[in-house]
């Protein structure tokens, strides 16, 4: 896909946010060393990104006797492999 063919969807830069969001992406910053991309398209809605991320959370890391983290892990980037999707 060529540059002028690249969607383009607005957010909030880091320096920009204020109030929940600015924690969210503090939280971010402190979980993975930086807001990805993903985390900033949810930018204009706060309350959506803080739901998104509860739910990956819970799927990702809550305790599960059939998965373990490292097995979701995998399934994930399989996943995102199959679908082109660099995360």
């Amino acid at each position: 896909m060529n540059a002028a063919m690249k969607p383009w969807i607005r957010w909030i830069e880091d320096e920009e946010a204020t109030g929940p969001l600015r924690r969210l992406y503090r939280e971010a910053i402190a979980r993975a060393g930086r807001v990805f991309h993903i985390v900033r398209i949810m930018s204009l809605r706060p309350q959506t990104l803080r739901t998104s991320m509860g739910l990956y959370q819970s799927v990702m890391h809550a305790e599960s006797a059939r998965l373990g983290r490292a097995e979701r892990e995998m399934i994930a980037v399989v996943v995102s492999r199959t679908n082109g999707c660099h995360y």
